[in-house]
C-alpha cells in the first residue's frame, strides 16, 4: 500500500503544477469534539502544577484547523484566550512547541522568518532553511501571511537584513518567479542550463553567481533535477561539489540547501534533524521548527528518509536525545516508530 501511495503522490507532484503531495503525521481526528477538548484543556491548565500530558495528548493529535476550533470553544467557555492561557501555564521547550502548533504552517514559517531578522544579529541559518526549502506555493502564502501579521513586506525585510550575492539569491527566491512544472520535457533547455551553470562556475575563473541565481530561482524543480544530472556530463564535479568549490559562507549554504531540496527535500530535513540532535548542545530550535512546521506537510516522508539514511528511526533518535514533556510532545508529533 505504501508503494501505491508513494506512486500516486509522485503523480500529483509531476502533473499537478505546484500542488505537492502531502505526507503528514498529524491527521484530523475522526470523532472530533472541540467542546470536550476545550473543557479538558481548561481543567488541565487549572490543575495544580498543570497537567501537561493532557495538553500534549490533545494538541499534538489535532490538525491546525481543529486546534483553532478548540481555541474558539475554549474562549466561549473560559471567557479567556486559550493561547494566552497556554503561555501562562507552560514554559520552556514545551511551550515553544505548543504555541507553534497554535499557528498555521504559513503563520509559523512567517513568524520564524520575522524572528530570524529581529534585533541586532540576523539568524542566517533559519533564514536559509526556510527560504531555500519552501516551495513556490508555500513562499507565496508565507509572503501574504507575513504582510498580514507584521504589516511589512518580507522582501523588504530580507533586503534590509542581508547583503551581497546572499541577499540577491534570497530575494530572487522570495520573488517566487519559479516556473510551474511542465508536462513537456525540454531537452534543449536542460542542456543549455547545465552548460550555463558549468560555464558560470567551474569553467570560469570568477564565478558568475547571477547566472546560478537566475537558473536556480526560476526553473521548475523537475527541470532542475534533470539539469543537475546533465551537468555531470560537462563538469568533473557534481552540482553540490561545484558549489563547495566556487562559493563560501551563507551563499554556499543557501545554494547547497536549494540543491539538496531539489534533489530530495525530505532527506534534507532528515539530515538537518540528525545533525541538530547529535550536535553538542542539541540545537533544539532546529528540531522544534522542523517537527512543528512539517508535521502537517511531509513529516511522514521525512521519517522514512531518516530511517533509510541512518538505519534507525526518527522516533528512537528523538527518544534518545530529548527528555520530559518536550520529548513527549515531539514523539507524539512524530506519530510512531518505524
Amino acid at each position: 500500500m505504501a508503494l501505491v501511495s508513494e506512486f500516486l503522490g509522485q503523480l500529483t507532484l509531476n502533473f499537478g503544477g505546484e500542488c505537492e503531495p502531502k505526507y503528514p503525521t498529524v491527521l484530523p481526528i475522526a470523532d472530533f469534539d472541540p467542546e470536550k477538548d476545550a473543557a479538558r484543556i481548561e481543567t488541565a491548565i487549572k490543575t495544580k502544577g498543570v497537567d501537561e500530558q493532557t495538553i500534549i495528548d490533545i494538541l499534538t493529535k489535532r490538525t491546525y484547523s481543529q486546534r483553532r476550533e478548540i481555541a474558539f470553544s475554549y474562549e466561549r467557555r473560559a471567557k479567556k484566550d486559550m493561547i494566552t492561557a497556554l503561555k501562562g501555564a507552560l514554559s520552556g521547550s514545551l511551550e515553544t512547541v505548543i504555541l507553534g502548533l497554535m499557528k498555521s504552517t504559513a503563520q509559523y514559517d512567517a513568524s520564524e522568518l520575522k524572528a530570524s531578522m529581529k534585533g541586532l544579529g540576523t539568524d542566517e541559518e533559519t533564514l536559509i532553511e526556510i527560504v531555500c526549502s519552501r516551495s513556490n506555493a508555500e513562499l507565496v502564502e508565507i509572503k501574504q501571511v507575513y504582510k498580514e501579521l507584521f504589516k511589512k513586506d518580507l522582501e523588504k525585510d530580507v533586503a534590509g537584513d542581508t547583503s551581497g550575492n546572499f541577499a540577491k539569491l534570497l530575494l530572487a527566491l522570495v520573488q517566487t518567479k519559479r516556473d510551474e512544472p511542465s508536462n513537456v520535457v525540454d531537452y534543449e533547455m536542460i542542456d543549455q542550463d547545465a552548460r550555463a551553470l558549468y560555464e558560470a562556475g567551474v569553467k570560469n575563473k570568477r564565478t558568475d553567481v547571477a547566472t546560478w541565481i537566475s537558473i536556480m530561482s526560476e526553473r521548475s524543480v523537475p527541470h532542475l533535477q534533470k539539469v543537475f544530472d546533465r551537468y555531470k556530463s560537462y563538469s568533473p564535479y557534481d552540482m553540490q561539489e561545484s558549489i563547495r568549490k566556487e562559493v563560501k559562507g551563507d551563499l554556499e549554504k543557501s545554494f547547497l540547501t536549494l540543491v539538496e531540496c531539489f534533489e530530495n527535500k525530505q532527506l534534507y530535513f532528515a539530515n538537518r534533524l540528525n545533525s541538530a540532535m547529535k550536535s553538542k548542545g542539541a540545537k533544539e530550535k532546529v528540531v522544534t521548527r522542523i517537527m512543528v512546521s512539517r508535521c502537517e506537510v511531509d513529516l511522514m516522508k521525512i521519517r522514512s528518509e531518516y530511517k533509510k539514511q541512518y538505519g534507525k528511526s526518527l522516533y528512537q533518535t528523538i527518544a534518545e536525545h530529548t527528555k520530559g514533556d518536550y520529548q513527549r510532545a515531539l514523539l507524539s508529533l512524530c506519530g510512531g516508530d518505524d
